[in-house]
């Protein structure tokens, strides 16, 4: 086995690693009403549908989005569009401010004690 790099020092990568590109990212028109990003029902209900990697990209953007800044792509880009939860254009990324609230479709692919849950949390 090989040892690790000694600190400070720059590591070989492999011939074949391609970085990611560079995205920017703005806000876009979104849903009127919806949860705020930093809201737990984003991170409880949107993490079940589409796991815990992809919810953490959409908060990257949307961060991204408030600051102005670009960020290297994603990984989850594509099941974030799949979702609804962005759209993507030719190096562009739009993000809503406020994240849409699950759809009938979605409330359905929940577990019946969170699809439960969150109706409630709509009617409250």
């Amino acid at each position: 086995m090989d040892a690790a790099p000694a600190p400070g020092t720059v590591a070989a990568y492999r011939p074949t690693v391609v970085p990611r590109p560079w995205v920017e990212v703005t806000t876009r028109p979104g849903p009127a009403a919806g949860h705020h990003p930093t809201d737990a029902a984003v991170r409880r209900y949107w993490t079940a549908l589409i796991g815990p990697g992809a919810v953490a990209d959409l908060l990257r953007l949307v961060a991204a989005a408030g600051k102005g800044k670009r960020i290297r792509e994603p990984l989850h880009l594509a099941v974030l569009a799949a979702e609804g939860l962005i759209l993507l254009a030719p190096g562009l990324v739009l993000v809503p401010a406020l994240i849409p609230h699950l759809d009938e479709s979605h409330i359905a692919r929940l577990r019946p004690a969170l699809r439960t849950e969150y109706r409630t949390l709509l009617a409250g």
